[in-house]
């Protein structure tokens, strides 16, 4: 009998696999969502006649929180995209660790607002809880990417042509490289200065933009 089209043939030992289309619109949805719900936060600040520009100055912290939440979801979607052609089929259980990389995404709003709300009206002690919140989110956002690689390293039939295990176990790296430093980014910005932990994060996600494509110098022959 012909596999379903959303089906990858395969023998009958292992878990099944399904294609990663659905995975991959569903996944696309959410995101598009996440980046969308992030323009709700922002607001017409309230102002008298002729201080509309002194207004918009007072909110400049909030539309910065906006602005690197809006790249951070970005980074995430290209890391996804980049993590789902490294498959040529899903499971059962892959397709719940990718709802735990979806969950991470969908919290990022919340603390980008608390964010904004305190480096625009907050004092020095709601900006450290505020950063710590925010590098927190972002650390725990790591871990379900740290589980699909793992999966994948002990799944290899699910990867594509020419994707060995070992360039899947250099990509832990990341997701390891995330829960560290943005662990001890929140600790900087908690204990030390606030600025200087949302400098932390700013790095975090400039490092992540630029491997989205995966860590090149363990990559298998001829990818």
């Amino acid at each position: 009998m012909a596999a379903a089209p959303d089906e990858v043939e395969q023998p009958d030992t292992g878990p099944r696999m399904s294609g990663t289309d659905r995975l991959t619109a569903f996944s696309d949805g959410v995101f598009a969502i996440v980046i969308t719900l992030l323009v709700i936060e922002l607001r017409v600040p309230e102002y008298h006649e002729g201080e509309l520009l002194a207004g918009l100055l007072d909110e400049g912290a909030s539309y910065l929180a906006f602005v690197v939440s809006f790249v951070y979801i970005g980074v995430l979607w290209l890391n996804h995209h980049a993590l789902v052609r490294l498959i040529r089929g899903t499971t059962l259980a892959l397709s719940w660790i990718n709802l735990g990389i979806l969950f991470g995404a969908v919290i990022i709003p919340f603390p980008t607002a608390v964010l904004a709300s305190a480096l625009t009206h907050g004092d020095t002690d709601d900006r450290r809880a505020a950063v710590a919140l925010y590098a927190l989110a972002a650390a725990l956002m790591s871990a379900p990417w740290l589980l699909f690689f793992g999966y994948l390293r002990r799944h290899p039939a699910l990867l594509e042509r020419g994707v060995s295990p070992e360039y899947v176990r250099t990509q832990r790296l990341r997701p390891i490289t995330g829960l560290v430093l943005y662990g001890l980014t929140g600790l900087l910005g908690w204990f030390v200065n606030p600025l200087l932990g949302l400098i932390g994060v700013i790095v975090m996600v400039t490092y992540h933009a630029f491997t989205s494509e995966g860590l090149r110098r363990r990559r298998a022959a001829g990818r």
